[in-house]
C-alpha cells in the first residue's frame, strides 16, 4: 500500500506540471517551475534539469532525513523522474483556461504532496529542505515552509515570465499549501482516534500551516 500511494501521489504532481503548469507557464515554485527557468537561462531540456535535482534532493534525504524517508523517496524519484520525463515528451496541454487550470493543478500536487509524506517519502522537491528545516527545529511547519520557498522561486520567475504567470503561481502556491494542510490535519485527526479511541488526547498536527 505505502509503495502504490508513494507511486500515485508522484503520478498526481508530474501529470500536473506536464500537462497544466509547465505547457501554460505558470511558476507555480516548486522544483519543475525552478527548472523552467534554468531552462530559459541555460536551454537545457525542462525534464532533465528537473531529473537532476530529484537527484540532489533524494542525495539529501539520505543525509539529513535517514533511511526510512530515503527509501521512499528513491522510490518517489525514480516514479517523478520516469512519469514526468513520459507525461512531458507527450507535449499535451489539457486546459487551457489559466484560472482553471490553476486550480486542478494545484489541488493535484498538494494531494500528490499528502500522499507521499503520510507515507514517509518526500515529493523529492523543495518539501525536502522543508522536512530537513522541520527536523532541524520541530516548530517549523513543513507546509509553510513550502511555501516561504515556493514564493522565493516565484520571485526569480518573475524576471522571465512577467506579472501575470507570477499572479498565477502564488495562487496556485496558496492552494496547494491549503490543500496539503487541509489533508494533513484530517490524517492527523484519524491517526489520533486509531491510536486512542477514547479520544482523551488532543490529535497531533504536524506539517501543517
Amino acid at each position: 500500500m505505502r509503495i502504490a500511494l508513494i507511486i500515485l501521489g508522484n503520478l498526481l504532481m508530474t501529470s500536473a506540471y506536464a500537462f497544466f503548469t509547465v505547457p501554460l507557464k505558470i511558476i507555480n515554485g516548486g522544483v519543475t517551475s525552478f527548472s523552467l527557468i534554468l531552462s530559459e537561462l541555460t536551454g537545457l531540456d525542462t525534464a532533465l534539469i528537473a531529473n537532476g535535482i530529484t537527484v540532489l534532493f533524494m542525495l539529501l534525504c539520505l543525509l539529513f532525513l535517514g533511511k526510512d524517508y530515503f527509501l521512499g523517496s528513491v522510490l518517489g524519484g525514480v516514479s517523478y523522474m520516469v512519469s514526468f520525463s513520459f507525461f512531458h515528451s507527450l507535449d499535451l496541454c489539457l486546459i487551457r483556461q489559466r484560472p482553471l487550470a490553476v486550480v486542478i493543478a494545484a489541488v493535484m500536487v498538494g494531494a500528490g504532496y499528502f500522499l507521499c509524506l503520510s507515507q514517509h517519502s518526500t515529493g523529492v522537491s523543495f518539501d525536502t529542505l522543508a522536512l530537513i528545516l522541520n527536523r532541524k527545529n520541530p516548530k517549523i511547519n513543513v507546509a509553510a515552509a513550502m511555501f516561504v520557498i515556493n514564493t522565493v522561486v516565484l520571485l526569480l520567475g518573475f524576471l522571465h515570465y512577467g506579472p501575470e504567470s507570477v499572479a498565477y503561481g502564488l495562487a496556485f502556491t496558496a492552494i496547494q499549501a491549503l490543500t496539503l494542510d487541509g489533508l494533513t490535519k484530517l490524517w492527523n485527526q484519524r491517526q489520533a482516534k486509531r491510536r486512542n479511541p477514547s479520544g482523551r488526547q488532543k490529535p497531533r498536527v504536524s506539517h501543517s500551516l
